[in-house]
């Protein structure tokens, strides 16, 4: 899979937020997961319709957004 196949929007599903597959899985979800300490193999054994480069495109994703030219720090 490539990013550009597993990562999707659209309107009906999740708001329009970025989601995996047209799953309603945001991959703001998946981020939050991995920052709360979950493992690849626990997201995956937890969800098991994900796949682990589902899990990477998000990851990846995510990279590509801190790309921008101008990024705004959240307050910790």
């Amino acid at each position: 899979n490539s990013m550009s196949n597993c990562i999707t929007s659209d309107p009906t599903i999740g708001h329009g937020k970025p989601c995996i597959r047209g799953l309603r899985y945001p991959v703001e979800s998946v981020l939050e997961w991995l920052a709360g300490g979950m493992t690849v193999a626990e997201i995956l054994a937890d969800y098991p319709d994900l796949e682990a480069d589902d899990i990477y495109a998000a990851l990846a994703y995510a990279a590509r957004l801190t790309q921008t030219n101008h990024v705004e720090l959240l307050a910790a």
